[in-house]
């Protein structure tokens, strides 16, 4: 059986990755990852992750989570729902102190996040987009070193 705490993770990884309009089209959705919930029940977790609606760049309202609400990554894991299991990293490429990181679109700015709490010595700070985040790496780090630094932020990066 599957667990609040994963329906919750699941939930936000739907509303961070696409646009979702209404209870109905979230509910389809996490019946696609497995999920079987009542409307109540979904009003309620959206009321306890403070999911707010707000205008789309197409103009449409789609729900969105508040800024202070990251998704729990999870580890180690491969299985079902792609999306919560992995942090849409693609690949990263070095140019001096500068690098950039390529992501699935949705993912760059969530990662960029992450990258700056995460204080990494090697790593000034990010500027992010939809699918690619610039990264002004601190002088003398080597690209060695910028990959060990983010590989327990995205567990695959050593594996380019």
């Amino acid at each position: 059986m599957k667990t609040k705490s994963s329906r919750l993770d699941t939930i936000k990884m739907i509303i961070s990755s696409q646009e979702i309009g209404s209870q109905e089209e979230l509910l389809q959705e996490l019946g696609k990852e497995g999920y079987t919930l009542t409307q109540a029940t979904l009003s309620r977790d959206l009321k306890q992750l403070k999911v707010a609606k707000a205008a789309s760049m197409n103009g449409n309202y789609v729900y969105v989570l508040p800024n202070n609400t990251m998704y729990k990554r999870m580890v180690d894991s491969h299985s079902t729902g792609d999306l919560i299991r992995h942090t849409g990293f693609l690949s990263i490429e070095f140019s001096g102190n500068i690098a950039v990181i390529k992501t699935r679109p949705g993912y760059a700015s969530r990662l960029a996040y992450d990258i700056d709490n995460n204080d990494l010595a090697e790593i000034i700070g990010t500027i992010a987009g939809d699918d690619t985040i610039m990264l002004v790496l601190r002088e003398g780090c080597t690209r060695t070193s910028v990959k060990q630094a983010l590989n327990h932020i995205i567990p695959n990066i050593n594996n380019l």
